[in-house]
């Protein structure tokens, strides 16, 4: 046999190895693509966000948030399980989903040329602009003109709301006060409340960040926007065609439903703010007409009825019929999956004596919990910080309280301080903390306002 048969054979041989090979590469792409077909298959939709007031955040040992909510009318829609997968950062997030590690973002993901040939954006098709945060009620009119803002002080954070202001500063030819607060532990959200508060007179936010915070207070006027619109949408991998189909005709359908409509309000529209009544009768030493639940059921947990009274008026300002932003009810405003889990019938939720019964269950537990405390009367400190924030958020805040050397087992001034800056992302994604962004004011607040209230109850009703 010469050369050149032996040559042939070979060449054949390697030609079809190599052909083989370059089909079978061809093919285990084709099957690892993950498009809607394969995603009804495994029975689970993988979303990828960020942790953030607007998106995403566990309240109560719940999860909630606009995006986690529509995502779970989408993935509802689609008969699938959904399944979070929470990022770091933006680019944190581009690179899962490219990686396979999710199926697809929902997000206000900024719609830009970066990203436009490995992305498909779908979905709503969101418009948001940088707005002047300001009070809308007082001495001042509110400013309506972005000239008005010449001799005024605006207070920001380092990037996009400082970048535009000194942008905007030049346009109007310089007279604009801008202070960037770099201090690590004040977010956007704390300037905010600042605003609110009237500690600074002016702040720069994202529009619906800023229509989110005004349902927490009524006070502030968000009407004077300072920069273009920026379009920004969900997205999927550009081997996702017909995910990306999918979603923006579930959007288009389904921006009129009840369930979306439910969702809008809750985030953006409904009032954070419960109303407030004074005590009931200090003639005759009642503070509401559940004082006698009170006085029953406390001794259970070895509480001072007026505390447990104090705990009610600032959950639900004892109205029965209480219905919280957030989905809680009643008079103890327990969520529904925690008023299950403590015993209460389907249908009772709204009856005074279940919900105490039920609040009761849950604070002993809560108690067992925080066995760790010593002290009963601190203890308690973080039993109604619990109350209000979950069990969750009141660890991750006494772990960062322990990695920054405060004492985890006190309250006020320690503890306290931590679940502040659990709205602060420097925080937040810090490795001791399990449970992510918090709004920890609303926690900070609660624990003093209850604290005050029994005082004041002590002094004036009897025991």
């Amino acid at each position: 046999m010469n050369v050149k048969t032996l040559i042939i054979p070979l060449f054949l041989v390697l030609f079809c190895c190599v052909f083989g090979c370059r089909n079978k590469q061809h093919s285990t792409t084709d099957e690892s693509a993950r498009d809607l077909p394969q995603i009804k298959d495994s029975g689970e939709l993988v979303v990828l966000t960020l942790y953030s007031s607007t998106s995403y955040f566990i309240y109560r040992g719940q999860e909630m948030g606009f995006q986690y909510e529509l995502s779970e009318q989408f993935a509802k829609s689609l008969g699938l399980k959904l399944r979070i997968e929470v990022a770091k950062s933006v680019d944190e997030m581009i690179q899962k989903l490219l990686a396979g590690e999710g199926d697809m973002i929902a997000y206000n993901l900024p719609i830009t040329k970066e990203w436009k040939d490995s992305l498909l954006y779908c979905g709503e098709d969101v418009i948001t602009h940088q707005v002047i945060v300001q009070q809308g009620r007082g001495k001042q009119k509110p400013l309506k003109d972005v000239t008005e803002l010449v001799g005024k002080d605006i207070y920001v954070k380092p990037g996009k709301y400082y970048d535009r202001l000194v942008n905007l500063n030049s346009e109007l030819g310089g007279g604009i006060r801008i202070h960037e607060v770099t201090n690590d532990s004040t977010t956007i959200e704390d300037l905010i409340t600042q605003v609110a508060q009237g500690k600074i007179p002016y702040t720069v936010a994202d529009n619906d960040l800023a229509k989110l915070n005004k349902t927490y207070y009524p006070n502030l006027n968000i009407d004077l926007s300072i920069s273009f619109d920026q379009r920004s949408s969900w997205a999927v991998r550009k081997d996702s065609p017909e995910l990306a189909a999918a979603t923006t005709k579930w959007h288009q359908e389904n921006m009129t439903s009840p369930a979306y409509t439910a969702s809008m309000k809750r985030y953006f529209e409904n009032s954070k703010m419960m109303p407030h009544s004074p005590i009931l009768s200090l003639k005759e030493g009642k503070i509401s007409h559940y004082d006698d639940l009170f006085r029953k059921y406390s001794k259970d947990i070895g509480w001072d009825w007026r505390m447990l009274a104090s705990l009610a008026y600032t959950e639900s300002n004892f109205d029965t019929t209480a219905v919280s932003w957030a989905g809680a009810k009643g008079l103890m405003q327990l969520m529904p999956a925690t008023a299950r889990a403590m015993g209460v019938p389907p249908g009772k939720e709204q009856n005074p004596e279940e919900s105490v019964k039920a609040a009761i269950k849950y604070i002993a537990a809560t108690d067992r919990s925080f066995s760790m405390i010593p002290d009963k009367q601190e203890r308690l400190n973080f039993i109604l910080a619990s109350y209000n924030a979950g069990l969750g958020h009141i660890y991750d805040a006494m772990a960062l309280a322990e990695k920054y050397g405060k004492n985890k087992l006190v309250w006020k001034d320690n503890v306290e301080n931590f679940i502040l800056l659990k709205s602060n992302e420097e925080y937040f994604t810090d490795p001791v903390c399990k449970n992510g962004y918090f709004r920890g004011i609303e926690t900070y607040n609660f624990v003093r306002d209850i604290m005050s209230r029994y005082e004041s109850y002590k002094k004036k009703i009897k025991a």
